[in-house]
């Protein structure tokens, strides 16, 4: 049976509308219409752009195909600046502040031919207090974030591609939640110009896919880096299953499937391992949580300043705590995040990739929290790159997402290795997937706790 065109991967899409077997404006109509079936119960889209994206799609039909993907769709996460779209950043404060000019990643995209098609939820400006969205295979449970509607919309089949930022762990843990491929790159690989900032030294654009091709497609658009055009899928010859001193939170199912993962690996003819992480590593976590508190207190102090009665409780606590640390206590974390860095260059020597959980397990029932980012803050303090490959289902039949890291600035090598790694695990497409008329995930959605989340606009 021929898959809808709402589930055709980016480079398919890209191929065929380039070859002229199929128009741009038709897989727009398909994922509007998609939209339009699941978007009541999943309420991944601040803002769609029918219209635009639409007039777009035709133009793009009514030219030769120009760059790696004309006339495909891309959803943004709602703190990345699309011109003449609204960023509003998950507050009250900017409903329907409007973008003057496209953030850096978003005229790469264009460049590239790529359309946009809207605006997808973030939690209030990328940090905890979480938006409406649910997760697509079962609503009374949290899509992760802060990059909730980004990883919500591509694995429902709203969009193929979609992006997000990482600050803590908002593109690994939803990923993973959602069952697709989430990329978070070396820090600074992709342009965060335009991006709302929260914690400058941490902040990366990072994307979501439906596999490991279309993530180096999307990121070859957004850099202009040929490299990561054509990436042939390669074995990692060493991989080492990495425990540091959060280890006793990650859930037995999530453990299981590491080990399931090595046991693959090890009969694929890779090398396997375990390493514990040296006891620098510990304050890690403190750390990271120091220096973002410190950097969003005055990110967000225009905000704090003239609008405190219109950010969530759980925020203003945030910047307070970063207005009252001493400046000592930051630059001991960022001197500790400098020591564990140049440790990381022993820890890395002797293998290819560490493989960690993505999260403690399964997306959490609720969606009063968006889930812990216990396994994401180190990799996003040591400026790594990271991915997510969904494994398999944990017991309440929700994706459990594996986490694979490598050496600074080894993003390509990253991603050929994941793309052997993907075909080796065969991660099953769930069977409600696809958006059967009898899921359960049409019920109705649970009340998220956040009643100062506007509905999405479409």
């Amino acid at each position: 049976m021929t898959e809808p065109l709402h589930r055709m991967s980016a480079r398919a899409a890209a191929q065929a509308i380039a070859a002229g077997s199929l128009r741009s404006q038709a897989l727009v109509e398909a994922l509007l219409a998609r939209i339009a079936e699941r978007e009541p119960v999943v309420q991944a889209w601040a803002h769609v752009d029918h219209e635009g994206v639409l007039r777009a799609a035709r133009e793009a039909d009514s030219r030769p195909a120009s760059g790696l993907l004309h006339g495909v769709p891309i959803g943004w996460k709602d703190v990345i600046d699309c011109a003449g779209l609204p960023t509003g950043c998950g507050s009250p404060i900017y409903r329907g502040h409007l973008a003057a000019i496209d953030a850096g990643a978003v005229a790469m995209s264009r460049r590239a031919g790529a359309l946009v098609l809207g605006k997808t939820v973030t939690a209030e400006f990328a940090a905890s207090q979480p938006g409406p969205t649910t997760h697509p295979l079962n609503p009374a449970h949290t899509p992760g974030g802060s990059s909730s509607g980004s990883a919500a919309a591509v694995a429902d089949g709203m969009v193929p591609l979609a992006i997000g930022t990482q600050t803590g762990g908002s593109v690994i843990r939803p990923a993973s939640f959602c069952g697709i491929v989430g990329f978070k790159p070396s820090y600074g690989l992709v342009n965060r110009y335009g991006a709302k900032q929260l914690a400058d030294s941490f902040d990366t654009v990072g994307t979501f896919a439906r596999s490991v091709d279309d993530t180096a497609l999307l990121v070859a658009a957004l850099t202009g880096r040929d490299d990561f055009a054509g990436l042939t899928p390669t074995r990692p010859a060493r991989v080492a299953l990495c425990r540091g001193s959060d280890w006793a939170e990650a859930e037995e199912p999530m453990r299981a499937a590491l080990d399931q993962a090595m046991a693959r690996l090890s009969a694929a003819g890779a090398r396997v391992s375990t390493l514990e992480l040296p006891p620098l590593f510990a304050g890690m976590t403190e750390a990271h949580k120091r220096i973002e508190y410190f950097e969003l207190a005055r990110a967000l102090q225009h905000e704090y300043r003239t609008q405190r009665d219109q950010l969530s409780a759980a925020l203003v606590s945030r910047i307070e705590t970063g207005l009252a640390m001493q400046p000592s206590d930051y630059e001991g974390a960022l001197a500790l995040r400098e020591n564990a860095r140049r440790a990381m260059a022993d820890v890395l020597a002797g293998v290819d990739l560490l493989l960690a959980p993505a999260a403690p397990g399964e997306a959490p029932q609720g969606l009063r929290s968006t889930g812990k980012a216990t396994f994401n803050r180190l990799w996003t303090a040591l400026g790594l790159p990271a991915i997510t490959l969904p494994h398999s289902l944990g017991p309440n039949g929700l994706p459990l997402g594996l986490q694979f890291i490598a050496g600074p600035r080894r993003d390509a090598a990253l991603l050929a290795h994941a793309g052997w790694i993907e075909a080796l695990l065969a991660f099953p497409r769930h069977p409600r997937a696809g958006g059967d008329p009898d899921s359960p995930r049409r019920a109705a959605p649970p009340e998220t706790g956040s009643p100062g989340c506007p509905p999405a606009r479409a």
